[in-house]
This record gives C-alpha cells, structure tokens and sequence, in this order.
C-alpha cells in the first residue's frame, strides 16, 4: 500500500513482533493505523482516530477545574464565605497571582527536563495526582471552619497539577496529524472540552450546589444526603472534580501511547543541564523575532483572558449581587457557545491560519472587557436602571456568551499558532516557554484586577486593567509571522 502500511500477514508479524515500532511520522487518517507498539507475544496497533481522542479526553477531564472552580462554582462561594464581593476579588487575585508565579518559574525548566530525558507521560502520571489531591481538599472548606489560606493552597496544588500537565499534552499536538490538519483538532479537542465542562456544571446545578433556599436549581435537596446548612453540596464540587478528571482520564492513558524513542540522559542529569540551557535559549529568543513576539502577545491577551475566567463568578456575585445557580446559569451559556465555536474556530484555523482567528477573538475580547466594565446594578452601558430590573442581567448574560465564543476559539488557535513557531525536537521546551509566558504575567491580572479594587473599593473598576492587556496583546501580534519558524513553500 503506497504511503501507508498494507495489511500484516500472519508471517509478518511472526517477523516483525520485536522489530516493528510506532511511527510518530504517520500521518494516516480515519481509524488507519498510525502506529505499532511492539510488546511481548504480539503486536498492539494504535488507531490514529483513537489516540486523537484518548488526547481530547485530556481536554474533557481537565476543563472542570476551570468551569467550576476557577470561574463557576467554587470562586463565587468564596465571596459567600467572606461576605464581601470586593474582599474576596482580592483575595481570590492575590492566590491565583501566586500561584501562577510558581507555575511560571517551572514550567519552563520542566519542558527543557522532559526534552531531555524524555517520557511526557510520567509527568503528565505526577501531575494529575496533584490535580486530583488539590481539588478534593476544597471539600474542608466549610463556612464554620475556613480557613482561608489553607484553602487557596489546596485550590493552588490542584491548579500547578492542571497547568504542568497541560503543557506535556500541548506538546503531542504536533504528532497527531499533518500541519494542516493540527488547528481541526485543537479546536475539537477544545470544543470537547468545553462540553465536559459542561455536563459537569449541569451536574453540579442541579443535582448538588444549593442556592439560598438550600434547594438546587430544580427545586431538590442536594443528592447523597449532604448537608445543605453546612454548604455540602457547594463544597461537593472539589470531589466531584477531582473523581471527574481520574475517571476520564483513563482513556487518555489507554490510548495515548509515547513513540519509543532513543536513549536519553537521566532525569538527574537533565535536572543539572536544564537551566544553563533554558538560559541560552532565553539570551537567544530576541533574535527569533516572531517567536519572542508571539510569546509576548500571548503573555499578555492569555493573562487577560484568564483574568475573565477567574473572576468573572466573583464579578457577577458581587456586582450583579447573583447566587451560585444564577452564576451557574452564565455558566451553562458560556460553556455552549466556547464549545460551538471553539469548533469553528478550530475549522477557521486549518484553512485560514491561526493569527486571523486570534486578531478577530482578542478584538471581539477588549470590546467585551469595556462592555463589562460598564454593566452593574443600578445602570448599563450608561444608562440608569432601576436596581430591580433585569436588564443588567440579561446584558451580563451576553457578556458571558461572547467571552466563551471568543475565549474557545482564541485558546485553541494559540495552541496551534505555538507549534507553528516551535522546532519539532523542541516541542515540550517550547510549550513551556508558552506556559511561562501564559503565567509570568499571569500573576499581573489578578495582581492589578486586586490592587485596583483594594484602591477603589470598586469591583468594576477593578476590572478595568484587562482592557490595558488585552490592546497590548494585540500590538505585539504585528510582529508575529502567520508560519512561525516553519519553511513556506
């Protein structure tokens, strides 16, 4: 079979039971075979289709963490617990800037380590443990015992679990599929995500977050008997996320299989290299003019756009005085349209390119941060209303269904613009430079989102300075070419 791999006959496979290996250069597609994974007493083939979706199932497990606690669920019951909307804004800032300080010290460090010494997936193995152990101990976090700093270090453990092993799954995009066909399945993986996230939070609303009627949003007591009083079924979402990432993550492990690959150094010794590489590639980067630019533009849009994700709950609670399940609700309708045009975009992406999607998003982004700013109780966009009416709401409401559009299909396209502007045998060290460059200014948001609001007392205000990023993300796309360090023609 010209280009691929014709059918084993019983003999060769008795012949090439030891030989054959997987082919990380395959690029065949709908259920062909990608690879061969040689072990004892046979060969196991490995779809294509299927190892594309044991990765989209990365996307699936992990995205509760975001929709539900970062954003949906656990950020506004935060602000329930400290009574203040713009007590518990800075608060909540102040954790995740610092979080984000340590996720952007090593996630680069981490990159060059696992280029070194190989195996992404005794890593990705690591850090889902802190993934799962972080999100459970936000169980404890009960109103009559709250312990604030205890609680954002468990939220924080969790959060470092996500971030580092989102970067050793980034670095498999390249071996999935032909260059371009790769913006199709980050947008898929994306949007599958989102829907994962989804479900979760449909879970969470109706089943087991109560509202201030110890009732869930269909009218119940929250299931297995928790107590309401005690928020239980709120607090219930640590573990539910938690079980939700170890379950669905299994396919992953199933079926995402590592190419072998030649000998590489020990861990320890590419511990010891690690830095003095990482720091001549840092001297060096300025003189990869559209990398250095990339990575600084995504510095600054990502920072803003996590900046929404993190307290766009607490904004909502405190500005627009809503509970859980009406925050839930916003949820629901930014999750659907991140999902659907994550989608799209991922589509837009393999036949126009990534940087036209990511212009149109970060414009579409800065529009709605101005937007935002301008929406509280009393008025809207200007214009005054009386504090009962729902018009604020509703216009929140869009607010949310454009953040979600423009935050899926921007976050998938930066994935892909990424390993446009990567070398191939680099890819780990370069989605770690894409991780630190998504968090080394990932404490600037939240940081600025915190001071600002502490000097104003203003929860809008203090919102303010994503607009400032958000331009600033943009200027620096001009200098970003389409193909990166790939050859053209």
């Amino acid at each position: 079979m010209p280009g691929g791999l014709g059918p084993l006959s019983k003999g060769n496979r008795r012949r090439n039971r030891v030989s054959l290996r997987y082919n990380p250069d395959a690029r065949l597609r709908h259920g062909a075979v990608s690879g061969l994974i040689a072990e004892s007493g046979g060969v196991v083939m490995t779809s294509a289709k299927k190892r594309i979706w044991g990765w989209y199932f990365f996307d699936w497990a992990s995205q509760p963490y975001n929709t539900l606690l970062i954003t949906f669920i656990f950020a506004p019951y935060i602000k329930d617990l400290l009574g203040d909307g713009s007590q518990a804004q800075a608060a909540w800032g102040y954790g995740i800037g610092a979080a984000g300080l340590f996720i952007a010290i090593c996630a680069p460090l981490l990159g060059v380590i696992a280029d070194k010494a190989g195996g992404r997936m005794r890593f990705i193995w690591l850090f889902s443990l802190l993934y799962v152990v972080g999100a459970w101990g936000l169980w404890y976090a009960a109103p009559d015992n709250f312990n604030l700093t205890l609680v954002m270090l468990s939220f924080a453990i969790g959060m470092i679990g996500m971030e580092f092993a989102t970067i050793f799954t980034n670095a498999m995009l390249p071996d999935l599929g032909a260059p371009n066909e790769i913006g199709k399945i980050s947008g898929s993986g994306w949007a599958f995500g989102y829907i994962g996230g989804l479900i979760a939070l449909i879970i969470m609303l109706l089943l087991l977050a109560e509202g201030t009627t110890g009732k869930t949003l269909i009218g119940i007591a929250p299931l297995f008997g928790l107590d309401a009083e005690a928020r239980e079924g709120t607090r219930s979402v640590g573990p539910l996320t938690a079980i939700w990432y170890a379950v669905f993550m299994i396919p992953f492990f199933l079926w995402v299989k590592e190419p072998p690959s030649k000998p590489r150094m020990s861990m320890m010794a590419a511990a010891r290299t690690a830095w003095p590489e990482l720091r001549a590639n840092l001297v060096h980067l300025p003189k990869q003019r559209s990398l250095f630019a990339y990575l600084g533009s995504s510095m600054f849009y990502r920072d803003a756009l996590n900046g929404m994700y993190v307290f766009g709950g607490i904004y909502a609670a405190g500005v627009l005085e809503w509970e859980v399940t009406q925050v839930g609700v916003f949820g629901i309708l930014a999750s659907l349209t991140g999902a659907l045009f994550a989608w799209i975009g991922g589509k837009a992406d393999s036949r126009f390119g990534p940087k036209p999607v990511i212009v149109v998003c970060v414009l579409v982004l800065t529009v709605v941060a101005i937007g935002v700013v301008m929406i509280s109780r009393s008025s809207v966009f200007g214009v005054p209303v009386d504090p009962t009416s729902a018009l604020p709401d509703i216009a929140f409401y869009i607010m949310g269904a454009a953040i979600g559009a423009a935050g899926g299909a921007l976050q998938s396209a930066s994935r892909t613009m990424m390993v446009r502007q990567s070398e191939p045998d680099r890819m780990t060290q370069s989605f770690g430079l894409y991780a630190l460059a998504g968090k080394a200014t990932s404490f600037l948001a939240p940081l600025l989102i915190g001071f600002v609001t502490d000097i104003t007392g203003s929860q809008q205000l203090g919102i303010s300075p994503l607009i400032g990023l958000f331009l600033i993300g943009l200027v620096l796309l001009l200098w970003v070419k389409p193909e990166g360090a790939r050859s053209v023609g």
